[in-house]
């Protein structure tokens, strides 16, 4: 992210008029390998095509903030890996962590790992440093400490469906799991802002949020993302949840959280009804079925309908409801792009 971008980000944030209005995507290795010409494993295992992807994508896009911006990730397996889950690669397809909890007393069983030593975090975190300077080079910086949430990185550990479970049938253990879960994530990210000093963000991406009710929120999820999001002095709190977005919504800013991607089933509107408007909002089209399967004319109008409602468009950064998926196209963003510009506020 450019420091002209990182100014208009926290513009935005305060509720500054911005005119055109802006335009972001979450961008990783579902999209970039497959777009850049390249495989899933050449993308993970090399950091030139990593580099290489990334910057081209800013290249051919320099209207858009790309968040967070040269993410080195790997897929969903960084934390679980952490922990000790076996984790499986593919040449063209994304890793998968297989689960290590069998049965919630195996809970009991868990080491805390360390983020210095354990899984792939390590490596995420040398390929920024090994690739700031080049970064830095094309006017760039690191801005974001990333991390999966506590629900999402347990439901990869115990499986979604016993993770949900236990909720109901474990509950001491369950709070035990993401309370480690926790107090790794929040070294993993005091970790990369030591370690990388332009950081003045967080980034924490966690669907499973989505599959709980507001009470379920409350006590499964709160806490826990209070504690995350307030570990380290940074200007921007940026939350990922593309799965319901209802239960969580009117809680986000006394989480600390200001920027919010969330599903394109919930609209800009009621998103902004939901938050209060306190949060800046980063939406919203059907990413897979008009941003990666849609006409360029499905596209634009779609951006056209989601700001229809609005009589008040600060607070927006216009994005698809979700993370960049595979299969979209040159066109189709630029015509996103080129949709955003002609609105007037």
């Amino acid at each position: 992210m450019t420091n002209e971008q990182w100014q208009l980000l926290l513009k935005l944030i305060e509720g500054k008029t911005i005119r055109p209005l802006p335009i972001g995507f979450i961008i990783d290795s579902p999209w970039l390998p497959s777009w850049a010409g390249i495989s899933t494993l050449d993308y993970f295992s090399s950091d030139e095509c990593w580099f290489e992807a990334n910057k081209k994508a800013v290249q051919t896009f320099p209207e858009v903030v790309f968040l967070p911006g040269f993410w080195s990730e790997y897929g969903m397996c960084t934390e679980p890996s952490a922990f000790g889950a076996k984790c499986s690669f593919h040449r063209n397809d994304l890793p998968y962590a297989d689960k290590i909890i069998h049965q919630p007393d195996d809970i009991d069983r868990l080491a805390a790992p360390n983020p210095q030593t354990d899984g792939l975090a390590p490596f995420v975190l040398n390929r920024l440093a090994l690739n700031r300077r080049r970064i830095e080079s094309l006017g760039h910086h690191i801005r974001f400490a990333v991390a999966r949430g506590p629900l999402n990185i347990a439901s990869f550990l115990m499986g979604t469906t016993e993770f949900l479970m236990g909720l109901r049938t474990d509950t001491e253990k369950i709070h035990k799991l993401l309370d480690m879960i926790t107090d790794y994530t929040v070294r993993w990210l005091e970790l990369q802002k030591k370690t990388i000093d332009t950081i003045d963000g967080v980034f924490i991406l966690d669907d499973i949020v989505g599959f709980c009710g507001e009470p379920d929120f409350r006590e499964f999820a709160a806490p826990y993302l209070k504690r995350i999001f307030g570990c380290l002095d940074v200007r921007v709190k940026f939350f990922h949840n593309d799965a319901d977005g209802r239960g969580c919504a009117g809680h986000l800013s006394s989480l600390g959280v200001n920027l919010f991607n969330f599903s394109f089933l919930h609209s800009l509107e009621e998103m902004k009804t939901w938050t209060s408007n306190q949060v800046t909002l980063v939406g919203n089209i059907p990413p897979r079925d008009v941003l990666a399967l849609g006409s360029p004319d499905a596209v634009r109008q779609s951006v056209r309908q989601a700001l229809a409602p609005l009589s008040d468009k600060r607070r927006i950064l216009l994005s698809c409801g979700g993370g960049m998926p595979d299969g979209v196209s040159t066109e189709n963003i630029k015509t996103f792009i080129q949709a955003a510009q002609e609105i007037k506020q």
